[in-house]
């Protein structure tokens, strides 16, 4: 079987109301655009989701299903989808539902169009189908991140986004380290753009974050990628003949 032209990488946890819907919508809109495979990654799920998607594997042949042995939280989860994706490059969605599959195909025209050295386009949620306390933290916590960090980047907790798959696998590791792709793709010396997405209201289970506990970890996390900034080094390289 050739490589694949896309990997669509989706970390679900509990998800069971989701998952089928989120697999079919995301086959919908890439079938027949380009080669893809939707690499999910089961979190050690409590509920049915690791049962559904196992058996949509018989009748969805661009279905890849990854389990993890013990909950290993989201960034975890996508680094282990990117490690097996196929592709050269990588689009992640949330496994909520909240992100919409139909956007896919606009973030692969944009990279079509782009210039080589965006290696990283993130979405942009213009119109967020939040609680207004979720809005209002995403605000502060992205305008802080914005001073901080300076990448430039109006909404960086946006699930999807698309990325060269080897750039990624570059990048330093650390939980919760896909909030921050923006600033550390800039670190490494790659362009970034965000594209304006569209999102939905959740449409089954509940939120696995709250408010309080997202900024209590921002917090260090922010710091941290403060100071890898601070430390990064790049240098252009030739080879002598």
């Amino acid at each position: 079987m050739p490589a694949p032209q896309l990997s669509v990488v989706i970390p679900a946890f509990n998800e069971e109301g989701n998952v089928l819907a989120l697999l079919a919508e995301t086959v919908a809109a890439l079938r027949g655009v380009l080669d893809f495979e939707v690499v999910f990654v089961d979190d050690h799920s409590r509920d049915g989701t690791l049962a559904l998607l196992q058996g949509a594997l018989a009748t969805t042949p661009e279905l890849r299903v990854l389990a993890h042995e013990v909950q290993s939280g989201q960034s975890t989860a996508i680094r282990n989808g990117v490690k097996a994706a196929r592709a050269p490059w990588v689009a992640t969605l949330d496994g909520d539902g909240q992100n919409d599959p139909a956007d896919l195909p606009g973030l692969v025209a944009a990279r079509d169009a782009g210039p080589a050295d965006v290696k990283l386009y993130a979405g942009w949620r213009v119109n967020r189908q939040d609680s207004g306390s979720k809005k209002w933290a995403s605000k502060w916590a992205n305008g802080i991140r914005s001073r901080l960090l300076r990448d430039a980047t109006p909404d960086t907790g946006c699930g999807t986004k698309l990325f060269e798959r080897a750039a990624f696998l570059d990048l330093p590791y650390f939980d919760h380290m896909h909030r921050y792709l923006p600033a550390l793709m800039q670190r490494a010396g790659w362009k970034t753009l965000s594209v304006p997405v569209n999102h939905r209201p959740r449409g089954a289970g509940v939120s696995k974050y709250t408010n309080l506990g997202r900024a209590l970890v921002g917090i260090r996390d922010l710091m941290g990628v403060a100071w890898l900034i601070t430390r990064s080094r790049r240098t252009a390289v030739r080879e002598l003949e």
